[in-house]
């Protein structure tokens, strides 16, 4: 049997991952689509994505288009001409784009859909405090993560697990779960069922992009609340607070690791307590956060053993 002609499209390291995976089974890939390269870095060089990097590790031609909707790329894309288009962490697409296959385009999504639809499933899952996550295959369609569903593989989250960890689990399990589609629609045996036959009357989560402000921490909400959002941020982007002392000018710190403390210790939302050389201590509304890894502004992500040998904390310092 001929082997499709597969366009990829995608852009940070978990479509990375992919890319390398359907290379690897001998998939026939006529084209990888990717961002154009950015800026970055203190000298401000341009770089290329992950899976611009990748498609050139394996010689694989690539597109870098601004607008999905130029004319020139979009008459690249046709004299591509693909049977399957696979998308992993990339853009939403215009009709003209994902219209195009004969076969279809279809996308990975770290959610079991239809929960988490959005920019930030991996991060919203955990500070929802989600016990299960999982992978998502599914047709793309007009609205945004709303397609019939191919397959779905489920993942324990661990108590331990922080964005980071599910981030990479759910990117290997994303991968195999893509060659399993790639390989059905192949061979004719997909099928694919609409979202609404899976929410069986559950109220559905979304997953939005998130900005610098929801990442701030507010003492006042419950412990476990604030230790859930903090793990569901870490290490990227991260939540913060502010740390201060009387009359002194307060410091952005970021949190990256906690654990809820099982003494009865009585502290203020806020309110640190530290014994000036591995604890430090905050309390929220219903308990007390034991701080365990952290970065003040304009230094390096440290334990909090390293960070109280460096940093003076004052009587009545405090977290807002």
């Amino acid at each position: 049997m001929k082997k499709p002609r597969i366009i990829f499209m995608g852009t940070p390291e978990f479509a990375a991952h992919s890319l390398k995976t359907l290379h690897s089974a001998g998939a026939n890939i006529v084209g990888v689509v990717t961002a154009p390269d950015r800026k970055s870095g203190r000298g401000m060089k341009l770089s290329p994505s992950a899976v611009s990097e990748t498609a050139t590790e394996l010689n694989l031609p690539t597109l870098k288009p601004e607008k999905l909707k130029n004319e020139d790329f979009l008459a690249e894309l046709k004299a591509l001409k693909p049977d399957i288009q696979v998308v992993v962490a990339f853009r939403m697409l215009p009709e003209m784009v994902w219209n195009l296959p004969r076969l279809g385009t279809f996308n990975i999504h770290a959610s079991l859909l239809p929960q988490y639809r959005g920019a930030a499933p991996i991060n919203w899952a955990l500070i929802n405090g989600e016990k299960q996550s999982g992978v998502s295959s599914f047709f793309l369609s007009h609205e945004i993560d709303t397609g019939n569903v191919i397959f779905q593989e489920k993942i324990d989250i661990l108590p331990d697990d922080d964005a980071g960890t599910l981030h990479d689990k759910l990117m290997l399990l994303g991968a195999e779960l893509m060659l399993k589609t790639v390989n059905a629609i192949a061979d004719g045996t997909a099928k694919a069922y609409p979202q609404s036959a899976l929410e069986a009357g559950e109220v559905l989560k979304t997953a939005p992009k998130i900005f610098k402000d929801d990442c701030r921490i507010d003492w006042n909400q419950q412990c476990m609340s604030i230790h859930n959002k903090i793990r569901g941020l870490s290490p990227y982007p991260a939540a913060w607070t502010e740390i201060s002392a009387p009359g002194t000018e307060p410091l952005m710190l970021k949190i990256f690791r906690t654990k809820i403390a099982t003494d009865s210790q009585n502290l203020k939302p806020g309110e640190i307590f530290s014994d000036g050389k591995t604890v430090l201590k905050v309390g929220t509304a219903d308990g007390i956060l034991q701080i365990e890894e952290l970065q003040l502004a304009g230094k390096k992500r440290m334990p909090t053993s390293d960070f109280l040998r460096g940093y003076n904390l004052q009587p009545a310092t405090q977290l807002s």
